[in-house]
């Protein structure tokens, strides 16, 4: 398919080939007083490609161990704040080297009245995010990652929807920087006034 993209091992380890002895060593040392020790050749390296859904495989588990680490990171910074961990991952169409992972999700009430269930997500590009039409627009996979959370709506068991009440584009927020990430979830996850302020002071 023209224009696809092709993806290939790097840092693979490169076969050894040991020349063969020559079998008269001994003469050699008797005749020199030298031992001759053959040195191996480097056989040159050889491309193996990768197919899609290696690439997507390669991709899905480290996008789900970086999620493992910042869910643990998040339950690890207050007693009271307990996180769900809901981990999955999904890699885009056309371009399994880049993909998004679910890390958690949950409610949060703002007043009495405002509550927003909202889910949080670690990308290994950044973008522009929740258009109407493609969700991802502007994708630049050169920034290593982008954290966002979102706004959602449905009942259990169902798909979750994004919940375009609070904005248009149902964004909680968006960011590059995993310190400002951990303060944003943490702010969302909080139970009371007096751990939010904690949280502040991160």
């Amino acid at each position: 398919m023209p224009g696809q993209l092709r993806y290939y091992e790097v840092n693979r380890p490169r076969p050894l080939m040991v020349p063969p002895s020559s079998g008269n060593a001994h003469t050699e040392f008797l005749r020199t007083g030298r031992i001759p020790r053959s040195r191996p050749v480097w056989v040159p390296d050889e491309r193996r490609y990768l197919t899609h859904d290696e690439v997507a495989e390669k991709t899905g588990k480290k996008l789900e161990t970086a999620g493992e680490t910042t869910h643990k990171r998040l339950n690890s910074f207050h007693r009271s704040i307990h996180l769900p961990k809901i981990i999955f991952h999904r890699t885009l169409e056309g371009s399994p080297h880049l993909g998004y992972c679910h890390v958690t999700a949950a409610r949060t009430f703002f007043s009495q009245d405002a509550m927003v269930s909202w889910s949080f997500y670690i990308a290994n590009f950044s973008s522009e995010i929740g258009g109407d039409e493609v969700f991802f627009a502007r994708i630049n996979p050169r920034n290593s990652r982008m954290y966002f959370a979102v706004a959602v709506e449905g009942e259990a068991g169902e798909q979750a929807r994004i919940d375009r009440t609070w904005r248009r584009n149902g964004l909680l927020f968006q960011t590059n920087s995993p310190r400002e990430a951990m303060r944003n979830v943490l702010m969302l996850g909080a139970p009371s006034a007096a751990v939010r302020e904690i949280v502040k002071r991160l």
